[in-house]
């Protein structure tokens, strides 16, 4: 607006009219300003199918120096030295593309899809519409540090496990992870190098590689795979190639009683097709072969008793069907600290069927199935409860084998913005097992209080309640800052393979803290709790001290 517009006109009105004058025209122009954020505002939601305009990148770095909090020295230092994403592998992983229509699902998958990557702390997508009827697309998102000296000490079940190395998420920017680590655990000495590209060049094809020495064996891993990586993808396709060999062991009362030596060879192809998303679903089809040779033999130089499990090679082509629904919500504080979350709350229902025979050069006829299911209600704002199931064995001869049932619930109730009460039940039910796959709980699986695989059978049933605590303590703005007091409860039924006693119910109660990074490379959260197990064999000690990485809170 020119300033001639606001001089009064003193040939044809009166200082009070011009006074009043101005009044209306400044109410006039500001309903104008109102009427055209609305207009903008109910454009933009009904933008969909509108031409996509400019796609701006913003790529933020480790540390934000415009925020006083984190405008030091050391923090400036570490973003000088730290690579950033390259634009270009942002660009690749977008679902949308300059020309195209705006689509709100494809913004919001998009969102996900870059969430998923440990170099990445958080990303979000804004939109803004312009006059000429195009969306412009702005992509925000926030670097982590991702070179890091693999140096941890963690201890769970009463056993500890070390590790040293280097480990880098995101290859001079180019989102590639590597690494290099020497790690000691209860079963074995490890030294593992792996590489892994999920998008390699500019394609969405995969290559994961890993080859680790170990102190009983070795185990190799190449897999190439193109995924169905969005929901409206129509194609995918791949294989693997595992190869392992190991010395393995049973256990009772969380001590080794008697051991094996496992060799396996498995191998795999595989393609499907899909008719993308259509009204809110998608249907996928699989179709592969697959072969999986598992030899187990007595160990050299034994130690303990040996319990060695039938051999078994199955050799099959397959077919699977999948359908799930397009529902998702993100939230907060809810597995993660002050961390974007994304949870699927659709219905998905999967199926596999394979047929391995004898003409095939297995050892066996037998009808391989799976089937899995999962579905949600509510709100992670509110209450929410996320149900999981699955089925998966073998049919040999009209009799079932090696088959399991496996049920999971978790409840999420929402107290307050820092405060969640946490509920999860997960059960598993198991019929003819392999002797080399038996149902276990203990230190490692939930009980916490317990050694590692204290009990053994073939069915287990676990309860965890805790309630979280979700602070802003954010020292160094390294870590956020979390605790727990927690009571869990479950046992083993039918008898253990290597006739242990059964001590049925067992329950311990603790508290913990919990400590996010924000920083770095990793979506896991460090646990360190402190669990006083209720009952058990009278040899355990009564306090277990546990401090382990993990995917969530």
């Amino acid at each position: 607006m020119s300033d001639r517009l606001l001089e009064p006109d003193i040939d044809n009105y009166s200082g009070e009219r011009h006074h009043c004058t101005m009044c209306v025209m400044l109410v006039f122009l500001v309903l104008i300003a109102l009427s055209s954020a609305s207009t903008a505002g109910e454009s933009l939601a009904d933008a969909e199918g509108s031409p996509i305009g400019t796609i701006t990148i913003r790529r933020q770095n480790v540390f934000n120096t415009d925020n006083p909090g984190e405008d030091k020295a050391v923090y400036r230092l570490v973003n000088r030295l730290h690579i950033m994403t390259r634009e270009k592998v942002i660009a690749k992983q977008l679902l949308f593309e300059s020309g195209a229509a705006f689509n709100k699902q494809r913004i919001e998958e998009t969102e996900r899809l870059l969430r998923r990557n440990k170099y990445l702390f958080d990303a979000n997508i804004s939109a803004t519409q312009q006059e000429d009827g195009t969306v412009d697309i702005t992509v925000d998102t926030r670097d982590v540090w991702t070179l890091n000296p693999e140096l941890s000490i963690s201890r769970a079940g009463g056993e500890s496990t070390t590790a040293f190395g280097i480990e880098e998420n995101n290859l001079f920017g180019y989102g590639q992870r590597i690494l290099l680590t020497h790690t000691e655990n209860v079963d074995r000495r490890s030294n593992t190098f792996e590489f892994f590209d999920r998008q390699l060049g500019q394609s969405w094809v995969s290559l994961n590689l890993r080859i680790a020495d170990n102190s009983d064996g070795f185990s190799n891993l190449l897999s190439i795979v193109k995924p169905f990586q969005a929901l409206d993808t129509r194609w995918m396709a791949g294989g693997f190639i595992y190869d392992d060999d190991r010395r393995s062991a049973l256990y009772n009362l969380g001590d080794e009683v008697a051991e094996y030596r496992h060799k396996r060879k498995s191998y795999s192809a595989f393609t499907g097709w899909s008719g993308g998303l259509q009204d809110g679903w998608v249907k996928r089809w699989t179709v592969g072969v697959a072969y999986d040779d598992n030899q187990f033999s007595a160990v050299e130089n034994p130690v303990l008793p040996p319990a060695i499990p039938q051999d078994r090679k199955l050799v099959y082509p397959f077919i699977g069907f999948e359908i799930l629904e397009d529902q998702f919500q993100t939230s907060s504080n809810s597995n993660q600290i002050e961390r974007a979350e994304d949870f699927y709350f659709g219905t998905r229902i999967s199926a596999t069927l394979g047929w391995s025979d004898t003409a095939f050069d297995a050892d066996r006829d037998a009808l391989i199935f799976t089937l899995a299911a999962n579905t949600a209600y509510g709100s992670m704002e509110s209450k929410a409860l996320l149900l999981t199931a699955n089925v998966r064995g073998r049919n040999e001869s009209g009799t079932t084998t090696n088959a399991t049932a496996s049920f999971n619930a978790r409840y999420y109730f929402r107290q307050s913005e820092k405060r969640l009460f946490f509920a999860r039940l997960s059960t598993t039910a198991g019929l003819n097992l392999d002797l080399d796959n038996p149902v276990e709980i203990g230190g490692d699986t939930g009980l916490r209080g317990y050694p590692l695989r204290y009990q053994s059978g073939d069915s287990r049933v676990l309860l965890t309640i805790e309630q979280r605590y979700f602070t802003d303590w954010y020292p160094l703005r390294l870590f956020r800052i979390g605790g727990a007091v927690f009571f869990d409860t479950g046992r083993t039924y039918g008898d253990n393979p290597l006739g242990g006693a059964n001590l049925g119910w067992l329950s311990d109660v603790g508290f913990g803290l919990r400590f996010a990074p924000t920083r770095f490379g990793t979506k896991k959260i460090i646990h360190l709790d402190i669990a006083f197990p209720l009952n058990g064999d009278p040899g355990i000690d009564s306090v277990q001290i546990l401090l382990k990485a993990k995917s969530s809170f």
